[in-house]
């Protein structure tokens, strides 16, 4: 992601140091962890077995928020630590966390209630201490929310919380935990834990790209892979303790579902939160909340079922658009890593965070993308008795460190393109602006993505395939038709000048990247 990221040539020599702390599993956890033991003077190495932000920590739901809805399940004390975290990325993460407004219709006979919700409201008003919440009457919030359901629409309640780009929050704390001095490493997995007595003393490591086997010791071992924690438990014969749980999105055009709000409802089938937001030029809807049953090594795709389910909340909520599957430019599916309390219904089960310590090996599990900052101190407080001669201040410190102001031809953007590429890009963002060639500060049409960031991203941002780049590096992947086919000749020039990827290189990226995207990211085919 900068120059302290090592070369695939150099990492034997990088794999033999003596490190405090490996960490196991490249998303927002992992990343965390690793910028506050980095941070804190700690040897710290990250591996990851596919790319970084590849599982969960891309394929969220965008939004960092206090959890309204855990309000209702009495999780009063991670509502509070979530809206603590949200103010502090809103002000840390300036143009990369950006606020959003939410406004929930008020029907008669329908729950939960104005005097319900606005109590709701006044406590998450309360926590964050400001106001934020306020009631409107039915003409000012069709105002607001153009194309609602109108029939029983007696007003709104509209608050306020905030959006991401969850990918690019993963790679600016990398980058961050690696001006520490991290060491992070995507395509490099765990094939067995090392042992000594007993006790995890490291990892034997498969790189991907190549095939090489690495032993690598550590005085602790954190695993941090998500919905994949299980596995790495289960080499000590622990028994499971996750629930994987999948939640499926659409993203449409916004000139086909236009939204200066976010809109959020109870799915009129099951009571259930859907949400309806405009995300990075595009309006993006969620979520799906369902057992997921297939194996965690295949990536998740949305289902039919789950499709129609979306759908049909769309169509109840704005009929007059009587929107259909033709309308979506494209779907993504995560799964979350919640542990199992033996719920029935998979949306009633808990989302805090937990760490095992089991033999040496701590597992950190649960949480919230909004809450990583959290997750990853609780881990090195668990983590301080293991490593004897370690002391550290564990308060949170700030998320990033200012970034310099942009000049030179960076000045050529407008505030809001230069507030952007500082909150996406931090301290790289100039050195990006400086590397980009006539024309590539102009954006990609239908988006806010500069030319530029897709050859920064080949360039310097450890792309190894062709869906590094459009689906995590940038989302264009996500947000241009057909998974950005047409942009593909323009794109090709970028990664053969910048990757080294001959004809036959690039041909065989395009056609692996479009059959994932067809396959996974696609409206479903069949049942």
């Amino acid at each position: 992601m900068n120059a302290a990221a090592p070369r695939r040539a150099d990492l034997p020599g990088v794999l033999a140091r003596e490190w405090d702390v490996l960490i196991v599993g490249g998303g927002i956890t992992g990343a965390g962890i690793l910028l506050e033991a980095a941070r804190r003077g700690l040897t710290a190495l990250l591996v990851e077995q596919r790319d970084f932000a590849w599982g969960t920590s891309s394929r969220s739901s965008k939004l960092v928020h206090g959890g309204l809805r855990y309000l209702k399940q009495g999780q009063f004390a991670m509502t509070r630590e979530s809206v603590h975290e949200r103010q502090a990325l809103l002000t840390d993460a300036a143009g990369l966390v950006e606020p959003q407004g939410f406004a929930f219709g008020d029907y008669a006979g329908r729950k939960p209630g104005r005097r319900q919700f606005m109590l709701g409201l006044a406590i998450y008003d309360v926590m964050a201490g400001r106001r934020a919440r306020r009631y409107v009457d039915a003409a000012d919030f069709c105002m607001l929310a153009p194309h609602v359901q109108r029939e029983g629409l007696r007003g709104g309640m509209l608050y306020q919380d905030a959006k991401t780009d969850d990918a690019r929050l993963v790679l600016r704390v990398l980058q961050e935990a690696r001006r520490h001095g991290g060491v992070a490493v995507n395509y490099l997995g765990v094939a067995s834990l090392l042992r000594e007595d007993g006790k995890v003393v490291g990892a034997t490591l498969n790189d991907a790209l190549d095939g090489a086997v690495s032993a690598v010791c550590a005085r602790l071992v954190i695993s941090a892979t998500g919905a994949w924690a299980d596995g790495l438990r289960g080499q000590a014969g622990e028994k499971p303790k996750l629930r994987p749980l999948r939640g499926s999105h659409l993203l449409l055009p916004a000139w086909r579902l236009p939204l200066a709000q976010a809109v959020s409802l109870m799915h009129p089938r099951d009571g259930r939160p859907v949400f309806a937001y405009p995300w990075e030029g595009v309006t993006l809807v969620g979520t799906t909340d369902v057992d997921h049953r297939a194996s965690l090594d295949l990536e998740p795709a949305i289902t039919r079922a789950e499709l129609d389910y979306l759908l049909a909340a769309l169509r109840w909520q704005f009929p007059q658009l009587a929107l259909g599957e033709d309308d979506v430019l494209a779907t993504f599916a995560g799964v979350r890593p919640v542990i199992d309390s033996g719920q029935l219904d998979p949306s009633k089960e808990a989302r805090e965070h937990a760490l095992w310590l089991e033999n040496g090996l701590l597992t950190v599990a649960g949480g919230k993308l909004t809450t990583f900052r959290v997750i990853a101190l609780d881990a090195l407080r668990q983590a301080a008795p293991l490593l004897p001669g370690w002391q550290a201040d564990l308060r949170p410190q700030p998320i990033f460190d200012a970034a310099p102001p942009l000049s030179g031809k960076a000045l050529a953007l407008d505030g809001e393109q230069r507030a952007r590429l500082l909150g996406r890009h931090g301290a790289a963002a100039q050195a990006l602006c400086d590397a980009a060639h006539e024309g590539e500060l102009a954006p990609v049409p239908g988006t806010q993505t500069l030319w530029a960031q897709l050859r920064w991203g080949a360039r310097s941002e450890d792309v190894q395939h062709l869906d590094d780049l459009l689906l995590r590096r940038t989302r264009l992947g996500l947000q241009l038709a057909g998974g950005a086919l047409a942009i593909m000749p323009r794109l090709r020039s970028i990664c053969q000048r910048e990757l080294g990827w001959d004809d036959v290189r690039w041909d065989a990226e395009q056609a692996r990247y479009l059959a994932l995207w067809r396959s996974h990211y696609s409206v479903p085919q069949g049942e």
